[in-house]
């Protein structure tokens, strides 16, 4: 089974914040997610974004950790899109950032280095042994990707919107 958190920057003036409406939106987003990922408006992590979220949270202990906790921007800030009367079941939850929140979580993954980051939770996260070189790779990449993304969305002043599809 393939899951992913699904990240998508939009102009906060062309969204609403209704679920039904947000889930159609994202839906048509997801099935264009390769193009759109190309263009830098989207990007996702399969299945491993719980141990993204961690890899942010040993910023916590460092210079970049503020007290209103930014590692938790990256991964789950914002705020849920409420499901509307009559949802089903199996609507995906939904996380909504507005503007000012997407500058933050770029300020953060700006500021705070990968190789910190790596240091203080790699091996938590399962980096050791044979196959550490390989999961490292993993993880910066994630990082990579998320940086660039915050970053353009934050430069345009777009919100995101967050989708877990499974």
């Amino acid at each position: 089974m393939s899951i992913h958190v699904h990240f998508r920057a939009v102009a906060a003036s062309g969204i609403r914040e209704d679920h039904a409406w947000l889930t159609a939106y994202m839906s048509k987003a997801w099935d264009d997610h390769v193009a759109e990922c190309e263009a830098g408006v989207a990007t996702s992590i399969a299945k491993v974004w719980n141990s993204v979220a961690e890899l942010y949270a040993a910023a916590a202990d460092g210079a970049a950790a503020g007290g209103d906790e930014p590692w938790t921007l990256p991964v789950y800030g914002g705020r849920p899109v409420a499901h509307g009367a009559g949802a089903d079941l199996h609507d995906p939850p939904m996380i909504f950032m507005d503007p000012p929140e997407v500058s933050r979580a770029a300020d953060f993954l700006a500021a705070v280095p990968f190789d910190g980051l790596w240091d203080s939770a790699g091996t938590r996260l399962g980096g050791r042994g044979p196959d550490r070189a390989l999961l490292r790779q993993e993880y910066l990449e994630h990082h990579e990707s998320l940086r660039s993304f915050y970053g353009r969305a934050a430069s345009s002043g777009h919100a995101v919107v967050k989708v877990v599809w499974a």
